[in-house]
């Protein structure tokens, strides 16, 4: 009898077991195929925002109907589609801090070129940089920021990491960088670097703009990150540039007022 019941468990045990194989093997085959689904490109409308999603808190969020377009703008305010991937992401051809050819390599072809370029330029004026982290999908962006929310909360964790959807990192046109010795990658202690003030000074050129900048973090959302670049093309760089705004104020968008 103690045999018999001993067969019945470990059929029941192989049973559960087998399930859970072919309910993960299920998960993640969905899941390659939404982060691989290729989103159709069309022609930027006037109004880049379509619908309005109202918050917990009152305020509202707009999500963008045209996420396609070099200026776009990404903040806690308006959000990217659901499962929103670019379509012309490549791999631009300059070092980062780590080896792996991995998503997080990647640009829009445009955002990989003036990254290339102004890497050029930086190492000519012997300044040499490295990548942090460009593209992030919605899927990894949604990872990392249930991560923090665990850690610290939600209410903490939105203070320094993006909404799913809301991250600039998922446009494929932003980059956190970082000076040739790899040191303080995305941290507090990159300000002051000569790589900071190097790209304070020049990013403009190149088309890029500090997206978060000092004492903006009620318009922006996020404190100072001048590790943070953003490819917005060069007029639209230089102009936020020389008015010393920020992209919100360059679109007359609401400001975020965290």
């Amino acid at each position: 009898m103690t045999k018999f019941r001993f067969i019945i468990l470990c059929l029941i045990m192989f049973g559960i077991a087998l399930a859970g194989c072919v309910g993960k093997s299920h998960f993640e085959s969905k899941r390659k195929t939404v982060e691989q689904q290729p989103m159709p490109a069309s022609k930027p409308p006037a109004d880049t925002m379509k619908s309005v999603k109202h918050l917990q808190n009152g305020s509202s969020i707009q999500v963008v109907s045209n996420p396609e377009i070099i200026p776009v703008l990404v903040n806690k305010l308006n959000k990217l589609p659901d499962h929103y991937m670019p379509t012309d992401l490549i791999y631009p051809d300059i070092p980062f801090t780590f080896k792996e050819k991995i998503e997080k390599r990647k640009m829009r072809a445009a955002a990989a070129s003036a990254i290339e370029n102004l890497f050029a330029g930086a190492n000519q004026d012997g300044v040499k940089l490295l990548g942090v982290s460009a593209y992030r999908s919605h899927e990894v962006q949604a990872s990392l920021f249930n991560h923090y929310v665990k850690s610290d909360g939600y209410e903490a964790a939105k203070t320094y990491s993006a909404v799913p959807g809301t991250s600039e990192h998922e446009t494929g046109l932003a980059i956190d960088v970082t000076g040739g010795d790899g040191k303080c990658a995305a941290e507090e202690c990159f300000e002051g670097t000569e790589a900071a003030g190097w790209l304070e000074n020049h990013s403009a050129e190149y088309g890029f703009i500090i997206r978060y900048p000092k004492g903006r973090d009620a318009i922006t959302g996020y404190k100072y990150e001048p590790w943070h670049l953003r490819y917005v093309g060069k007029a639209i760089a230089q102009e936020i540039k020389s008015r010393g705004i920020t992209l919100e104020e360059y679109n007359n968008a609401t400001p975020v007022n965290n």
